[in-house]
């Protein structure tokens, strides 16, 4: 029984992830956009009516699938870990739902803010109404933002409990339900401080570009994994610096 459990657990864990992505690429198609986030022709939409998302309750939901489609898949090594500490530390399978219900938890109320964020740039003008930048140089900041924040002591901080989730658990550990609920928000919450930047970077290139939606679930994936995780933050750090430049050198060149 224990086994089935088990197994019926991460296969409704993992098809809420495709459910997810399923979703998002249903809204991109009834917005109008491509897979990397660019209007479609109405002749190519065959006709179909496009969604508006501009208002609160139209944007939440829409980050709040999104959060499940990217930051699900980063849980994975999380709950193995949980899952390793089961037998030794009395961990229960309520408690492993404990700590995915926290986790997401968080997530849905960081949706909540960037939707409040999304709508305060729309109204400013900084980006469209499909999330796109408007400006290069907005689009030069962000960049630069997001990958010099990936060289500070808070990165680091949050990056750790991240890439060592074994080691909160032990330092954090609470059985039960309850228990596994207070440390997935716990958890939640520096894997937040950890990735909002990836989140924010949507703001670029439109925040339903299947694309970047792709890549920054494979960088963050592979930025939680044991074997490399501490390899890639700064390189990653170095890129988004030297894009954030090419986004300013190009917006002298030909401003937009």
């Amino acid at each position: 029984m224990p086994a089935i459990t088990r197994s019926i657990l991460w296969l409704s864990f993992f098809a809420a992830i495709l459910l997810a992505w399923a979703w998002m690429f249903m809204m991109a198609r009834m917005m109008g956009v491509d897979w990397i986030g660019r209007p479609v022709e109405m002749m190519q939409m065959g006709g179909m009516p496009m969604m508006q998302m501009t208002g609160f309750g139209a944007l939440f939901p829409m980050w709040a699938i999104m959060m499940a489609a990217m930051m699900l898949p980063t849980l994975v090594p999380t709950l193995r870990s949980y899952e390793d500490l089961m037998t030794s530390a009395n961990g229960t399978r309520a408690g492993w739902l404990g700590v995915l219900l926290g986790y997401f938890v968080v997530w849905v109320g960081f949706a909540a803010l960037i939707t409040v964020a999304q709508i305060a740039l729309m109204a400013s003008g900084l980006i469209d109404d499909l999330g796109i930048a408007n400006s290069l140089w907005f689009a030069a900041v962000l960049f630069v933002i997001v990958g010099l924040f990936q060289f500070t002591r808070a990165k680091e901080i949050c990056h750790g409990v991240c890439h060592a989730p074994g080691l909160y658990f032990l330092g954090h550990w609470k059985t039960g339900f309850a228990g596994g609920l207070r440390m997935g928000l716990g958890l939640g919450a520096f894997c937040v401080g950890c990735c909002w930047g990836f989140m924010a970077l949507g703001f670029v290139g439109g925040v339903m570009s299947l694309l970047w939606m792709g890549l920054a679930t494979l960088f963050m994936v592979l930025e939680k994994l044991p074997q490399i995780g501490h390899h890639v933050t700064k390189p990653a750090g170095v890129l988004l610096v030297v894009a954030g430049i090419g986004c300013a050198g190009y917006g002298v060149i030909a401003p937009v």
